[in-house]
């Protein structure tokens, strides 16, 4: 939630998860989200695509391939741990252990298990360049124009 006049609490009520559509676990883990019950309506979006450019042309667009983004519609922005907190906090199974993963016993399991994905997909994931051959560091086409 966040705060909205004169102090009041608005309630997230859609959520947006940009996604490295070239990676095999980013595929996955999309293809479980939309498969889950969701209190929060998430749109899953592939990173640095046209339509995440078009919809959110002020983000830094290249960052959103280096790790998970999730944005709120409120304009909230999470990144990484908090992304996949609020992924899960968006679910209707899941909500009660994104809750325990905000708490001081659950942050360092949540972290863990970010850089444990972040290692899986370095491994996985094609490499940078043209065609994925690795020949060239990582691009992110410019808008369409």
């Amino acid at each position: 939630m966040t705060g909205g006049p004169g102090g009041q609490r608005l309630p997230v009520e859609r959520l947006t998860v940009l996604y490295d559509a070239r990676c095999p676990l980013c595929l996955h883990l999309r293809q479980w989200l939309m498969k889950q019950r969701q209190l929060v309506p998430l749109d899953l979006v592939p990173a640095a695509s046209e339509e995440a450019r078009r919809r959110f042309p002020g983000l830094d667009h290249a960052g959103t391939l280096d790790e998970i983004t999730v944005i709120g519609d409120r304009g909230q922005i999470y990144r990484g741990t908090s992304a996949w907190i609020v992924c899960l906090w968006a679910l209707a199974e899941h909500r009660p252990r994104a809750h325990w993963l905000t708490t001081p016993a659950g942050r360092p399991f949540a972290r863990a298990t970010v850089l444990a994905a972040a290692k899986y997909r370095s491994l996985t994931a094609p490499p940078c360049g043209r065609d994925g051959d690795g020949g060239g560091a990582c691009t992110v086409p410019g808008p369409a124009g």
